[in-house]
């Protein structure tokens, strides 16, 4: 094995786990999952089947990341976020077939005890709040607060705020990179 999973971990057959992922107490790995390399999942974690997870993912302790949902690299689940992924469960209705999928972008944050509705796609470098509810797009680089979540800023991609001038330039107080906003789109340039 080229990653560690503690023993109370549960790992079913046919997943495909990445070259330093950690896996930790009483999670649960269903089958045909896909966790890429360098991955940290913490405890009380469930992967449902056929869910994938890009390079360097955390997963925070009892986050459960069910079918459907696609991370890509770098995404960060704050602790007991949440996903959906049937619109409109109910326990005596079958819905498998239902499952809508939802795309976590590359570098995007989920803070502690977010909802994402199934369905939906979180945008490049997005960060979602704690407890925001989620139901629509989000954009990249966008900051999202709230029940129902709303957009109230850009972020950049070391997560910090992002304060556009007139000319419509920013400049990220951690790593020194700027950012344009163009309409409603953030680049990094």
């Amino acid at each position: 094995m080229d990653y560690f999973a503690h023993e109370t971990a549960i790992i079913d057959a046919n997943c495909n786990i990445g070259k330093g992922t950690k896996i930790w107490h009483f999670s649960h790995i269903m089958s045909n999952c896909i966790i890429g390399e360098s991955c940290n999942l913490g405890q009380n974690v469930v992967i449902s089947p056929d869910v994938i997870l890009g390079k360097n993912v955390k997963v925070q302790n009892n986050v459960s990341i069910y079918t459907g949902v696609i991370c890509e690299d770098d995404v960060f689940l704050g602790p007991s976020m949440v996903f959906t992924n049937v619109i409109n469960p109910r326990s005596a209705v079958i819905r498998k077939n239902e499952y809508l999928k939802t795309i976590v972008k590359k570098g995007a944050t989920i803070g502690a005890n977010a909802t994402v509705v199934c369905g939906n796609t979180i945008g490049e470098f997005a960060f979602i709040g704690a407890g925001a509810v989620v139901t629509k797009e989000v954009l990249p680089y966008a900051l999202v607060v709230g029940n129902p979540s709303k957009q109230i800023g850009w972020v950049s991609e070391f997560g910090h705020r992002l304060e556009f001038n007139e000319q419509g330039f920013a400049t990220c107080k951690e790593s020194g990179e700027e950012y344009q906003l163009k309409g409603n789109n953030v680049e990094k340039l």
